[in-house]
C-alpha cells in the first residue's frame, strides 16, 4: 500500500511547495502595496493576516488546505487593492468616520466592511440647467438656458457636507439664475450678458463653497422670447433703421445746398464761369440723342449784334 500511495504524497508535497510559493509571492506584493500606501495601520493589518495565513499553510503541510488559504488571500487582496486614478481621489472612511484622502495610484484598504473608499472626480463638470422661465422686472416672460462648469477641489467637503454635490450644484444654479435674471430689465439682460454671467458665477461659486466645489465659469446659452415681443422688437429696429435713414439722407441735403451756395457765390464773381457751366450742361444733355433741348441764349449776344447793327447805320 505504501508503495502504490508513495507518488501521490510526492506529488501533494510537490503541489503543496509550489502554492506556498505563490503565497509567498501574492504576500509579498501585498505588502508591498500597504507599504506604498504609507498607512501605518494598513501596514500593521496586512502584515498579521498574511502571517497568519502563511503559517496556517506551512503548518498543515496539507494541498487542500493550502490551496483554500491561498483562494482566501486571493480574495482579501482582490477586494482590499483599490486603484484610483490621477484625476481622482478617494475619501476613505473607517468604521462610519472619515480617516484620510486617498491619493491616485494603488492603495490598500482595510477588509470586512472596515474601510469604505468613495471615489471622487476632479476633473470640470458641466451641467447643462434646463430651461428656466423667467417673468423680468418690467413683467416680461422669457425662456433661457445656461450652463455651469465646476470642478471639486475638496473632496471630503463634497462626499461629507452634501448627499450628492452634483444635484445640488444643478438645483441651486436653477434657483440663483431665476433671483438674479428676475431682478434686470429685458434690455439689460440682453445687453449686459457678459456682466450678469460674472455674477452667477460669483453667486453659485459662494454658495458651494462649504461643499468643496469650485464654480469656474457660467454661461447663458440663449434667451427666447415671446412672438409678440419678437415682432415689436422688429418694429422697433425698423423704425430705428427708418430714423437713420432719414437722418442721412437730411444731412446729404444739407451738406449738397453748402456746396451748392459755395458754387453759387464763385460763379456770381466770374460771370464767365456761367456760361461755361450752360456750355458744359449741354454737352452732358447732349448724350441722350432723343431729347430735344431748348437753349436760352445769353443776353450778351444780344447787346453784341445791337452794337453792330447801330455801328452800320452810323
Amino acid at each position: 500500500m505504501n508503495f502504490i500511495f508513495y507518488p501521490f504524497e510526492s506529488v501533494f508535497k510537490t503541489v503543496n511547495f509550489v502554492m506556498l510559493l505563490v503565497e509567498i509571492l501574492l504576500i509579498v506584493l501585498w505588502i508591498g502595496f500597504a507599504v506604498n500606501s504609507k498607512r501605518t495601520s494598513v501596514i500593521a493589518f496586512t502584515s498579521a493576516i498574511s502571517a497568519v495565513i502563511f503559517l496556517a499553510s506551512l503548518m498543515m503541510g496539507n494541498p487542500v488546505v493550502s490551496f483554500v488559504l491561498l483562494a482566501v488571500l486571493i480574495s482579501l487582496m482582490t477586494n482590499t487593492i483599490k486603484i484610483v486614478n490621477e484625476y481622482q481621489r478617494g475619501v476613505l472612511l473607517r468604521f462610519g468616520k472619515f480617516a484620510y484622502v486617498v491619493g491616485p495610484g494603488i492603495n490598500v484598504i482595510m477588509p470586512f466592511g472596515i474601510d469604505r473608499l468613495l471615489v471622487v472626480d476632479l476633473r470640470t463638470a458641466t451641467i447643462d440647467v434646463p430651461r428656466q422661465e423667467i417673468i423680468t422686472k418690467d413683467n416680461i416672460p422669457v425662456l433661457i438656458d445656461a450652463v455651469v462648469y465646476f470642478n471639486v477641489l475638496q473632496p471630503e467637503l463634497a462626499v461629507l457636507k452634501v448627499q450628492n454635490y452634483f444635484n445640488a450644484t444643478s438645483l441651486l444654479a436653477q434657483t440663483i439664475l431665476r433671483a438674479i435674471l428676475g431682478k434686470y430689465d429685458l434690455d439689460d439682460i440682453l445687453a449686459k450678458r457678459q456682466e450678469l454671467n460674472e455674477m452667477l458665477r460669483e453667486e453659485l461659486d459662494r454658495a458651494t463653497d462649504p461643499w468643496g466645489v469650485k464654480v469656474t465659469a457660467t454661461e447663458i446659452k440663449s434667451i427666447e422670447l415671446p412672438e409678440e415681443m419678437k415682432r415689436a422688437m422688429a418694429k422697433q429696429a425698423e423704425a430705428e433703421r427708418e430714423r437713420r435713414a432719414k437722418i442721412i439722407r437730411a444731412e446729404g441735403e444739407l451738406q449738397a445746398a453748402e456746396k451748392l451756395s459755395e458754387a453759387a457765390s464763385i460763379i456770381s464773381k466770374n460771370p464767365g464761369a456761367l456760361q461755361l457751366r450752360q456750355l458744359q450742361t449741354l454737352s452732358e444733355i447732349a448724350v441722350e440723342k432723343n431729347s430735344t433741348v431748348i437753349f436760352p441764349l445769353p443776353m450778351e449776344i444780344f447787346k453784341f449784334f445791337a452794337q453792330k447793327q447801330d455801328g452800320s447805320e452810323g
